[in-house]
């Protein structure tokens, strides 16, 4: 299944990153990120099951940390990004998860993951521009206020 989406106005946020120091601005797209996503992380809690060890409901976050092993397989999927800035959400490093998504040859399949991103795909899209948004304007404030700071302790002193 093919979906296609439009986002519009993200040209002026990215034109605001571009204005922010690398550092800050990937600060605020992993706020943005981490946030936008956290709905479809609470929905694969929630359908994850349960099961032996109730370890799997508990591992479902939103990070940008991988483990050694996912961080080789991602290099060789994608190649090196640097200045990207990538979130993931998923069970951590449980090697049983995509177990119990797609199931074995003895055990039925109990998605979790795929119901939460086919519900939850297009309303994060949309929540990123919006968090976006008010993420860089509140890290524009703080510049001000710190620049103001700067200057006060500059010209005084």
């Amino acid at each position: 299944m093919k979906t296609t989406m439009k986002m519009e106005g993200l040209a002026d946020l990215a034109k605001a990153l571009n204005q922010m120091k690398t550092s800050t601005a990937k600060g605020v797209m992993r706020r943005t990120l981490k946030e936008a996503a956290q709905p479809m992380a609470d929905m694969a809690e929630a359908k994850a099951p349960e099961g032996k060890t109730k370890r799997l409901k508990p591992s479902v976050s939103v990070s940008d940390w991988l483990t050694r092993r996912q961080k080789t397989r991602h290099r060789k999927m994608f190649g090196s990004m640097k200045h990207a800035v990538e979130m993931y959400v998923g069970a951590g490093p449980l090697k049983q998860a995509h177990l119990q998504e797609f199931g074995t040859a003895h055990h039925a399949p109990q998605p979790f993951m795929r119901p939460a991103w086919d519900a939850e795909a297009v309303p994060t899209l949309a929540r990123i521009g919006t968090i976006m948004g008010g993420e860089i304007t509140k890290t524009a404030k703080r510049a001000a206020i710190r620049a103001a700071r700067k200057a006060a302790r500059d010209g005084g002193g």
